[in-house]
């Protein structure tokens, strides 16, 4: 049997690319990004940006409609950050993204951002323990790419 053409990417193509999008974007603008960063409520953002200055920025990647759709849970992350993105594919319907959230266009070379996210200011003590688990999650990746024979003991 032939196969149907691929005219459109595959919903985990498309993910990747805008994630990878946004996280340059991201890091032009003098952030730094760690993915899948959990947090302390249980949930996970997508990506996790922090400035110089300290400022905490979420953005959650939305590969389409189906997707928007599944996930109820983005006002969640308002509490743990000072800016909330969603960042999705050109292709997406932008009125669905709500007024008060920012908004990035990407795609696997770069993003745009079309809306500036409004800043609502973390609770320091909040901040400063995001910021730690931040360090210790980045330095416990880097340290398992560097030594990927390690083995915990309990």
């Amino acid at each position: 049997m032939a196969e149907a053409p691929t005219s459109r990417q595959a919903r985990p193509d498309i993910t990747l690319a805008v994630c990878r999008g946004a996280c340059r974007l991201m890091r032009q603008s003098g952030r730094s990004v760690l993915l899948e960063m959990p947090l302390p409520d249980g949930r996970r953002a997508d990506i996790f940006a922090v400035a110089a200055d300290g400022a905490l920025t979420i953005i959650e990647v939305k590969s389409s409609i189906e997707d928007w759709r599944a996930d109820l849970k983005w006002p969640d992350y308002l509490g743990w950050c000072d800016q909330l993105y969603f960042a999705v594919p050109v292709d997406f319907p932008l009125a669905l993204i709500p007024e008060e959230i920012g908004l990035i266009v990407a795609d696997a070379y770069g993003g745009e951002i079309l809306r500036q996210a409004a800043r609502r200011a973390v609770a320091p003590a909040r901040r400063k323990a995001l910021l730690i688990d931040c360090a210790r999650l980045a330095s416990e990746r880097l340290a398992r790419l560097e030594d990927p024979d390690f083995v915990e003991l309990a």
